[in-house]
């Protein structure tokens, strides 16, 4: 299905887009007791994934950042998303893992500022109009993360929701000031 309707229409202009990201939700034990449960799905998934575009994986199970889905990904040539949220390590950490750029090109998503609740900031942060708390651990992680994706001279893209900050054109200009 996802070839049918949605790559193959996107085909044609499958040089403009960036990554296409597939993000999961945290799963819990029941759905898979293990990590490798999950990659064990994950893996037809990706090897049955039309060629053209550039594909990479956002996982929110914090317990799944292993060696095991690294080398899954990198085989693959699927980006890692090094993603700020809830109870995902910071991304300073996730840029620490050995092998974690796993890609020719580099996705981040700064979402969220560890441990706070996606409908508490959206009360807080409410009118996006400027930066409201600035978060210097996650500007700090995506300097360390673009830094360490252009040494291979690698394409970086970086997704930030207003929710991180309180205005992501703010925080995007904020970094883009200190690389």
């Amino acid at each position: 299905m996802f070839e049918r309707f949605f790559a193959r229409p996107l085909m044609k202009h499958h040089e403009k887009p960036g990554p296409l990201i597939f993000g999961f939700g945290n799963f819990s034990k029941s759905t898979f007791p293990k990590p490798d449960d999950f990659f064990a799905r994950l893996d037809p998934f990706l090897a049955a994934l039309p060629e053209g575009f550039g594909y990479s994986v956002e996982i929110r199970n914090p317990e799944y950042l292993t060696p095991g889905y690294l080398d899954l990904l990198k085989s693959r040539n699927v980006a890692h998303v090094f993603n700020a949220w809830t109870r995902m390590p910071s991304l300073d950490d996730q840029a620490q893992l050995q092998d974690a750029f796993t890609a020719d090109f580099t996705v981040v998503r700064d979402l969220l500022k560890w441990v706070r609740g996606y409908e508490d900031v959206a009360k807080t942060f409410e009118s996006y109009k400027e930066v409201q708390q600035p978060y210097e651990g996650a500007r700090a992680g995506m300097l360390d993360i673009v830094g360490e994706a252009r040494k291979p001279k690698t394409s970086e893209f970086l997704f930030v929701n207003n929710r991180l900050e309180g205005n992501a054109p703010g925080t995007i200009e904020a970094v883009v000031g200190g690389l």
